[in-house]
């Protein structure tokens, strides 16, 4: 009689054995491919996954190539600059068939860089500023992939990539508004000169990527450099729009007007639009917290509509200050709280006072590694440095802590959270720009109440018990309730309107900076190694 693990191991050898053997040999256009896209990830998984075989060749590959030139072509719409997608030189490729393994190479790496970017934004936000922790969760290329050629209708399928939430489709239709006839930021200006039809010219590239980037591409007919009748058609085209003669030649007036920008007021929009693609994982329909930074203002949304707002005070305008952006769930409201000092204020602002006047800031508490309050009379605070003190300090709950009688936790790295002060006047303040990081709330009781609702049978009487009783006490929210710290400077209201705050941290201006050099880099290599 066979023993269990004996009979295991002949399941397993017979499991094994009915798996279809590996192949052993490719052809030499599969090897062709194999090679070319092992240094993506993303992309040699799909193609991997394929049997590397191609699926921008032959009738259903024309029809993908159609669907992506037409996803490409609506960059200028999202506020991406549309040469980082290179539309002429696919367009061109597509006239040709395909052709073959670098036009197959051309469209995947454009379907890998045009998917990043759709799903989770151009940029990486964590390596535009050191305050920006949010974190992006994007698609794998090589599902997308495979969504993609399972899709009976490819350019559905792409179109449905992009956010499709209400603030991002009213911030593409301001930016629509204001950006006609405009190219994208980093998109490269065409050189002062005179272009006509039938010129060979280095400048023609630029005059084609300038004109795609606003909707009028045209494919070449030969050699780039080659001023051919379809630029010239184009170049007629963006005249006729613009208000000018319609006489198909690159002069002056027609380049000059190419190349005016968006201008400052479309910025925000443009960084407001790639702030909101890093949100592509996040439900905006659920109940969420959204503190908007530059508005000063924190709000409970339902159903994308403000159900509770209240003003509040954000961290200074410093570098080691200022209030990160992140997305995190509320956990606990937590009553009459203990103030634990980041260690930060404790030896920059306190330790100082303390080697001067060891009674100095008598209202907190110095505790051990253990949480034990040392009495001050056994510590010689001037054996210390910022490097060395050992001690922490802790405020008790009191009606003039420093936390008021309520904070809101939505664990972080960064030991951020929302909470009530015994300082009200700075509410008063139109820019509110004053704590250590931490989000002051001007009615912190009315949140408590409202974020309560649907845990506690009576959220008022919950929340006044443990007020009453004294003592530090929390109280779980067991739902999921995301607390979005988001940075718009332009944001859409209930109407559809965008409002302007002010750029209060320089964020914006270093987002504009990063997706204007990224703009720049038209190589379809360089944006190809996505997961």
């Amino acid at each position: 009689m066979q023993t269990a693990p004996v009979l295991a191991q002949g399941l397993e050898a017979a499991a094994i054995a009915a798996l279809p053997a590996p192949r052993l040999v490719f052809s030499d256009d599969e090897m062709a491919l194999a090679d070319a896209v092992s240094g993506n990830p993303g992309l040699a998984d799909f193609y991997g996954s394929n049997s590397l075989k191609p699926i921008f060749q032959g009738e259903a590959g024309a029809i993908r190539r159609h669907a992506l030139i037409a996803a490409v072509g609506q960059a200028g719409a999202h506020g991406l600059p549309a040469q980082r997608y290179n539309p002429a030189a696919l367009a061109e490729i597509d006239a040709k068939g395909g052709q073959g393994l670098e036009g197959e190479l051309a469209f995947a790496r454009a379907f890998a860089r045009w998917t990043h970017d759709m799903t989770g934004g151009l940029l990486e936000p964590t390596k535009v500023d050191p305050a920006i922790k949010r974190s992006v969760k994007r698609p794998a290329t090589g599902e997308l992939m495979r969504q993609f050629t399972a899709s009976a209708d490819p350019a559905a399928y792409l179109a449905g990539l992009a956010p499709q939430n209400r603030p991002y489709l009213a911030l593409q239709a301001a930016l629509a508004r204001m950006s006609k006839l405009s190219a994208p930021p980093g998109t490269p200006r065409v050189p002062e000169a005179m272009l006509r039809p039938g010129e060979v010219d280095s400048t023609v590239p630029l005059l084609r990527n300038r004109l795609a980037a606003i909707g009028f591409a045209a494919a070449p007919e030969g050699a780039q450099e080659q001023f051919d009748a379809p630029l010239a058609s184009a170049v007629a085209a963006f005249q006729t729009e613009a208000g000018l003669p319609a006489d198909g030649i690159a002069g002056p007036r027609t380049i000059a007007r190419l190349n005016r920008g968006v201008g400052p007021e479309a910025t925000a929009i443009l960084v407001a639009l790639e702030r909101m693609r890093w949100m592509q994982d996040q439900d905006l329909s659920i109940r969420h917290v959204w503190v908007n930074l530059p508005t000063f203002n924190a709000a409970i949304v339902e159903n994308g509509e403000p159900v509770f707002s209240t003003r509040v005070v954000i961290g200074k305008a410093d570098d080691t200050l200022e209030t990160p952006e992140f997305t995190e769930d509320m956990k606990y409201v937590v009553v009459n709280p203990r103030w634990n000092v980041p260690r930060s204020i404790t030896i920059k602002e306190y330790l100082p006072r303390l080697k001067a006047n060891r009674n100095a800031v008598s209202h907190l508490d110095v505790v051990d590694r253990a949480g034990n309050v040392i009495p001050r009379d056994r510590i010689d605070f001037s054996r210390y440095t910022a490097a060395n003190f050992p001690y922490r300090m802790r405020q008790k709950p009191s009606d003039d802590n420093a936390l008021g009688i309520v904070k809101f936790m939505f664990p972080n790295p960064w030991n951020i959270y929302l909470h009530d002060t015994p300082t009200k006047h700075l509410f008063n303040q139109s820019s509110r720009a004053y704590s250590h990081g931490c989000i002051r709330v001007a009615r912190p009781v009315e949140l408590a109440y409202e974020l309560l609702k649907g845990e506690f049978s009576n959220p008022e009487a919950t929340f006044s018990k443990a007020l009453n009783s004294g003592r530090e006490s929390y109280l779980t929210l067991n739902g999921h309730l995301p607390v979005h710290l988001v940075y718009f400077t332009a944001f859409p209201d209930e109407n559809g309107d965008i409002r302007r705050y002010p750029d209060i941290y320089g964020r914006d201006a270093e987002v504009q900076a990063a997706l204007a050099k990224a703009g720049l880099d038209s190589s379809l290599d360089s944006g190809a190694r996505s997961n």
